[in-house]
C-alpha cells in the first residue's frame, strides 16, 4: 500500500525555538545596569532613530531586513516574519521566495518519485460515466428492491447502518455495520475513490475501472419488467464506453466493473420476458471486460468472484488485529453448527444437515426463516453462533455460494464445504489454493448416503484442527472490506486490495500474451474452473475428482 503523509510527517518548524531563544537574549540585556555617559547615550539614541528610519523605509517598500541568529535561523520554515515580534523584518523577500519555491518544487518532485516507485504497475484509471449509471441509483434507492428497503443499506459508502457493540460481547464497539450482501457495487466504488494510485492518464493505467452499478441496475428490473427494460442501461453503458479512446487501446480487455450479485443475474440467453435477468455478460463487448461478482460462472472467463461483504469493516489495522486475537482465543462449546433451513430443492442437502444437527448433542442449529425476524440476517446472532462453534457447515442452496461462509471465517470457525463451487473454484484471489489448509470437504454424495458429519469431524486430529483454525483467523483481513475513510496508512491487504491486484495481474498476463504474439485466449472456457487450481505440469484435460460436478452442458 502507498504510504500517505500528513503535516505531521514533515520536518518540524523551529520558529518557536527561535522565538524562545531571541526573547531570552533580550530579557538579559534589559537587566544590565547602564554606565554610559551622555555622549554614549546620545549616540545610542541617534543609532536608534537611524535604525527606525531604515525600518520604516523597508516596511513601506515591502523590504525585509536580514537578522542572523546562528544555525537556528537557517531552519526556520514558512510564515510571515511580522508574525513573530522577536524577528525584525528582513530585506531578502525575493531571495527567500525563490528559496521557498525551490524547496516546494523539490518536495513535490520527491513525492512524485515516491509515488512512481509505489504505483508503477498499479495505476488505475476511472472511466467517466454520467451519474445515472451509478450514484443516481443510490439516490433513488426506493426502486432497488420491491420487497426490501434498500435505502439504509446504501448509507455509509454501502456499509449500511452502524451497529453498536454490547451484544453480549459478540461484536466490537466499532467497525460493525448492518451490511447487505449485495451492496458491493457501492462499496467498491466508494473505496476506489480513495485508492492511492489513481491516474488521469489512461496510458499509464494497468487497468480501467468502469463505475457502472450493474448489480443495482439489474436488481430494480428483475421483477415485473420486460427484457428491453432490463437490458436498456447495459446497452447504453456499452455504447458509451466503447466510444471512448481508452477502449480502443486494447478493445476493452483492460476494463473492469463490479456487478455485486451472482453471475446468473446477467446471463439471460434468450429474449423471452419470462427468462431471468439481463444479458449484460453475454454482450460481445462485455465479454472482453472483467466483471467482478460475488459468484462467478465455472465455465466462463470474463467474470471473477470476490467475497460477499460481511458486517465487519474495521477502520484501523489495530481493530483487525484485535478481532483476530479475540476469536483466536475463544472457547468453543459446540463441535459444529449450522445456520440454514430445509431446502425446497430436492437436490440440496440442506434438509439432511438440519436433521443431522438436530439429532446431535454436539451441534447448534439456527433455522433461517423468511421475513424481518430471520435470525440469519442478524450479524450479532450469526456471530454468536459461529463464535461458539469449531466447525460451521456451509452447503450450497439455490446458488453455489453463501455469505455465511465468510461470516464463519470472520468468527474463526472452520468452514465445512460440500461442493467445490461454494468456495474452492470461486474465490481464487482471496483463498488458498490448497483448500485443506483452512476447511473441511465432505461431498454431497456422502451426505446423501447418510454419512455422519459428526463422525467425520471427530476423526480430525486436534493438532490439525488448531492448524486450520489458525489459517482461518489469518484469512480474516482477506475477506474483510475495511473502512478507509479515516485511515492514513495500512499494512493490511483486505478484500478490496486483493481484488484490485487480481484484476491487474489478469490484465498484465493478457498484455504479455499479446506482446509475445500468442493467441489471445488459448484455454477452452469449459475448463475455466480448473485453471487456477492447476499445479506445476498439470493440464486442464487431466482427470479430476470434481469433473462430474462441473460437467459442461
Amino acid at each position: 500500500m502507498m504510504k500517505r503523509h500528513n503535516s505531521a510527517a514533515l520536518p518540524p518548524s523551529t520558529g518557536g525555538e527561535m522565538h524562545e531563544e531571541t526573547t531570552g537574549k533580550a530579557d538579559k540585556s534589559y537587566k544590565r545596569p547602564s554606565r554610559c555617559s551622555r555622549l554614549c547615550s546620545f549616540l545610542i539614541i541617534a543609532a536608534a532613530f537611524s535604525m527606525l528610519a531604515c525600518h520604516c523605509y523597508d516596511y513601506a517598500h515591502g523590504g525585509v531586513a536580514r537578522v542572523e541568529h546562528g544555525p537556528a535561523s537557517s531552519r526556520r520554515r514558512g510564515g510571515s516574519p511580522f508574525s513573530d515580534p522577536a524577528v525584525p523584518p528582513r530585506r531578502d523577500t525575493g531571495d527567500r521566495k525563490v528559496s521557498a519555491d525551490n524547496e516546494a518544487r523539490e518536495l513535490a518532485a520527491a513525492d512524485a518519485r515516491r509515488r512512481r516507485e509505489l504505483c508503477t504497475g498499479q495505476y488505475i484509471y476511472v472511466q467517466e460515466l454520467p451519474s445515472r449509471f451509478n450514484t443516481d441509483m443510490v439516490w433513488d434507492c426506493e426502486d432497488l428492491s420491491p420487497s426490501k428497503g434498500m435505502c439504509k443499506y446504501t448509507a455509509n459508502g454501502g456499509f449500511g447502518p452502524r451497529l453498536r457493540g454490547g451484544d453480549g460481547g459478540v461484536l466490537q464497539e466499532t467497525g460493525w455495520y448492518d451490511s447487505d450482501e449485495l451492496a458491493l457495487d457501492v462499496i467498491f466504488h466508494d473505496r476506489i475513490k480513495r485508492y492511492e494510485c489513481l491516474t488521469n492518464d489512461s496510458s499509464l493505467a494497468s487497468a480501467v475501472y468502469v463505475p457502472f452499478y450493474a448489480g443495482l441496475d439489474v436488481a430494480r428490473h428483475l421483477w415485473g419488467h420486460n427484457v428491453s427494460t432490463r437490458d436498456a442501461m447495459a446497452l447504453e453503458m456499452v455504447d458509451l464506453v466503447t466510444a471512448r479512446p481508452e477502449w480502443r487501446a486494447l478493445g476493452g480487455r483492460d476494463h473492469f466493473f463490479v456487478a455485486g450479485r451472482t453471475t446468473w443475474d446477467f446471463r439471460r440467453q434468450g429474449d423471452v420476458d419470462t427468462e431471468w435477468g439481463n444479458k449484460l455478460f453475454r454482450l460481445p463487448a462485455v465479454r472482453n471486460m472483467t466483471a467482478i461478482v460475488v459468484e462467478a460462472s465455472p465455465w466462463d472467463r470474463n467474470d471473477a468472484a470476490i467475497p460477499y461483504p460481511t458486517a465487519f469493516h474495521p477502520a484501523t489495522d489495530e481493530a483487525t488485529f484485535f478481532w483476530q486475537d479475540r476469536v483466536r482465543g475463544l472457547e468453543r462449546q459446540w463441535l459444529f453448527s449450522f445456520a440454514g433451513a430445509h431446502a425446497e430443492d430436492s437436490k440440496s442437502i440442506a434438509s439432511n444437515l438440519v436433521e443431522q444437527c438436530r439429532a446431535s448433542a454436539a451441534c447448534s442449529l439456527m433455522e433461517c426463516t423468511k421475513g424481518p425476524s430471520n435470525q440469519c440476517d442478524s450479524p450479532a446472532s450469526v456471530m454468536k453462533l459461529f463464535q461458539s462453534s469449531t466447525f460451521c457447515l456451509q452447503p450450497r442452496g439455490d446458488r453455489y455460494t453463501r455469505r455465511l461462509a465468510f461470516d464463519a471465517v470472520l468468527a474463526g470457525c472452520i468452514p465445512v464445504f460440500f461442493h467445490p463451487g461454494t468456495a474452492y473454484v470461486q474465490y481464487t484471489w482471496h483463498l488458498p489454493k490448497n483448500h485443506t489448509d483452512y476447511s473441511v470437504y465432505i461431498s454431497e454424495e456422502d451426505v446423501r448416503r447418510n454419512v455422519s458429519v459428526e463422525e467425520r469431524l471427530r476423526r480430525i486430529p486436534p493438532e490439525a484442527v488448531e492448524r486450520m483454525r489458525g489459517a482461518v483467523v489469518g484469512l480474516i483481513p482477506a475477506v474483510t472490506y475495511s473502512d478507509t475513510s479515516t485511515k492514513l496508512e495500512s499494512t493490511v491487504n483486505d478484500a478490496f486490495d486483493l481484488a484490485l491486484w487480481g484484476v491487474i495481474r489478469k490484465v498484465a498476463k493478457m498484455r504479455k500474451r499479446i506482446a509475445e504474439g500468442r493467441a489471445e485466449d488459448e484455454k477452452p472456457e469449459m475448463y475455466s474452473w480448473k485453471y487456477p487450481l492447476l499445479g506445476e505440469g498439470q493440464k486442464a484435460e487431466d482427470p479430476h475428482e470434481w469433473d462430474p460436478l462441473f460437467a459442461f452442458n
